[in-house]
């Protein structure tokens, strides 16, 4: 480093929608601080894709420690890194504490903490949309421009749909997959039942599309498997990719799909910024005006998921017009 370079600290923990949009914020803070040494504090399952970005010179996974030897270490570790500059773009109950691990003299810090010389102190943020709220927390820290409600855009995935292509195959093809396909997302958290569309309702729909002519994949995680297999039971064409893909591989698969239908989950939001159009399903305890995709992907939404039929989704990804390359609903 150069004695005019500066090392900046990123907190950035979860989950994995919030994560993938803030992306945006990543390249804004490199493309300000090119010389810096930029270093990520984060959670392991977002180690690999954010080291793959190029953003960051270091990412380190324990952000949110369990236990007060943990959180001493962790406090410890930050008080001698000797960083210039914090973002804290978590602004959670839990980080913004992280400011007293320099106390008295904290570096400049951006966020929401007590005490922070780069204070975001809208009164109405928490009710606007992650990537307004965001883009307006680097407007205050002075490395952004100001950007009207509803504009601040989403991250360009564009680097790790290239990752995922292979040498001599698309993202597709490695997968056994051949255009046009569609992808369907049908897990959520467990801890919120509310997210999720049925998955004899996803089975119709995949159904009715591989009846249409495009190949259906499954994604999401290997706990997910049985929402696969269930799927599966109506559509036995589908085919089941839960627990086989990578996040930079989710990338490729988005970037290539003619549509994507998906709950308000964190691999919808990561397809869908890649490039996916289609349609992302909420329910009554998701509101698209806080975390809705800002990209081709259209968003459903209804109180309850459960009275959702698969006709009707299929006519709103027939009024989305999808019509695209290798993207028609035909």
């Amino acid at each position: 480093m150069t004695a005019a370079a500066k090392r900046i600290l990123v907190m950035k923990f979860g989950a994995l929608g919030d994560v993938i949009q803030a992306f945006a914020a990543f390249a804004q803070i490199r493309a300000a601080h090119r010389d810096a040494e930029i270093t990520l504090l984060t959670t392991p399952p977002y180690a690999e894709f954010a080291r793959a970005s190029g953003l960051f010179d270091r990412v380190e996974t324990d952000g949110r420690p369990k236990g007060l030897a943990a959180n001493l270490a962790l406090f410890l570790r930050l008080r001698r890194a000797g960083y210039d500059r914090v973002y804290d773009l978590q602004t959670s109950s839990r980080s913004k504490t992280y400011i007293f691990a320099f106390w008295p003299r904290p570096p400049d810090w951006s966020g929401i903490s007590p005490g922070a010389s780069l204070r975001q102190t809208r009164p109405d943020r928490n009710a606007l949309h992650n990537l307004d709220r965001i883009a307006d927390q680097l407007f205050v820290a002075g490395i952004a421009p100001p950007t009207p409600l509803g504009e601040a855009r989403g991250p360009d995935l564009g680097w790790a749909a290239a990752l995922a292509r292979g040498p001599r195959a698309t993202t597709a093809e490695r997968f056994g997959l051949a255009a046009p396909f569609a992808l369907l997302v049908p897990g959520a958290s467990p801890a919120k039942p509310e997210k999720f569309w049925p998955a004899p309702a996803y089975g119709a729909l995949a159904k009715a599309l591989i009846d249409r002519g495009l190949q259906v994949a499954v994604v999401g995680a290997k706990a997910e498997a049985p929402l696969a297999a269930a799927i599966r039971a109506t559509a036995p064409g589908a085919v089941d990719l839960t627990g086989a893909t990578s996040l930079i591989d989710l990338a490729g698969l988005g970037a290539e799909a003619a549509l994507c239908v998906g709950n308000d989950t964190g691999p919808t939001h990561l397809i869908a910024n890649a490039g996916a159009p289609g349609l992302m399903l909420m329910s009554k305890v998701t509101d698209p005006n806080h975390c809705a995709p800002r990209k081709t992907m259209g968003v459903l939404k209804t109180d309850d998921l459960a009275e959702l039929s698969a006709a009707s989704v299929l006519a709103a990804l027939d009024a989305e017009r999808l019509d695209g390359p290798g993207r028609n609903l035909g």
